[in-house]
Parts: C-alpha cells; structure tokens; sequence
C-alpha cells in the first residue's frame, strides 16, 4: 500500500513539474486595434490599425514566465477618413516613414483575477516607456478543427504627448484610449 500512495505522488509531482509553456501566433483574423481620441472636447475620434502582428506565450505552471509581444504598421493606421489617415501619418502624428512600427513587449507577468497583470515596453514615435495593464481572457477553443486557440482583451489609455506626439493638443486630445483584443493560435 504504501508503495503504491508512493508512486501515486511521484507520479502527480512529474505530472505537475512537466506542464509546458504554450507558444501562440497572433491571428490576424480575430485580432483587433483600436483607439479614440477627443476632437476639441466634443466628440470623439475612432480609429484603429490594420496590420497587427505578434505573439505570446502562457505557462501555466509559472505566470512569471508568461510573455506578450506586439508589433504594428503604423502606416495602417485607419479612422474611416482617407484626408485625416494622411495627416496622421506625418510627422506631425505617427510620422510613419520614421517610426514604421509600434511595438510592446511585456517586462513582467503577474496572475490576476480572470488573466494577467501585464508591464512592458510601449514604443511609440520612437519613444519607449513602460506601461501596465489588466489581460484578461484566456479561455481556450479548437476552431477549426485541429487548431488551438486561446485569447485576451485589455483597455488602456496613454498621453501621446508624453511619446513626443505633441501636436495640436487641445484640438486633439492629449489622453487616448486603447482596446486590444486578440486571439492566438497555438504553434
């Protein structure tokens, strides 16, 4: 008997000691960027981007060892508005052919309640500060047929003006206000 409540336990200390990390491609399908700013405090300015890429890895066993990555074509940027995206890509916002991509990649992985506690480097405009936010999500699917998923969403806002995109605060608000949500497919 004894043997055998033995070999149970080394057998759940192996079972628990081995689970793995699992590695996730953003899918840019079910990926989704968006942004609104305040236009002279009276209404606001929706936008989004549409080349989103990145990755993440969740390890269940060790939150610690999570990690989170994104990289975006700040020339993707779209409001709906062909004359304001131009404008936008300037130098007087995103400057796209200076800056072509934004990225974040996370510093730091604490569990919280439904997700995850996320700081990491935000580079905007050439400028990298770090920043924090709640993940949550991270319930997982097989669609379609053979493909792991699993995804997170997050709301944050940021002062442009503290990444060096310092024009025309007061027409355009200064504090911007980001949604992320997205989906990963397992590697």
């Amino acid at each position: 008997m004894r043997l055998r409540l033995f070999v149970s336990v080394i057998f759940v200390a192996v079972s628990a000691g081995s689970a793995v990390a699992d590695d996730y491609t953003l899918d840019g399908m079910h990926t989704s960027v968006s942004f609104k700013a305040s236009h002279l405090g009276l209404s606001w300015t929706h936008g989004r981007f549409n080349d989103v890429r990145g990755g993440f890895r969740i390890d269940p066993a060790d939150p610690g060892k999570c990690a989170f990555s994104l990289a975006i074509k700040t020339e993707s940027v779209d409001t709906g508005n062909a004359k304001r995206d131009e404008h936008l890509r300037t130098p007087d916002f995103f400057n796209v052919k200076q800056f072509p991509t934004l990225t974040f990649e996370s510093t730091e992985v604490k569990p919280i309640k439904d997700g995850y506690q996320v700081t990491g480097n935000l580079t905007l405009h050439g400028v990298t500060r770090s920043v924090t936010f709640p993940l949550v999500g991270g319930r997982k699917a097989e669609f379609p047929k053979g493909v792991q998923r699993t995804g997170y969403s997050t709301e944050l806002s940021i002062k442009r003006s503290e990444f060096g995109m310092d024009k025309m605060i007061g027409a355009v608000g200064d504090e911007v206000f980001i949604s992320i949500s997205f989906e990963g497919t397992k590697k």
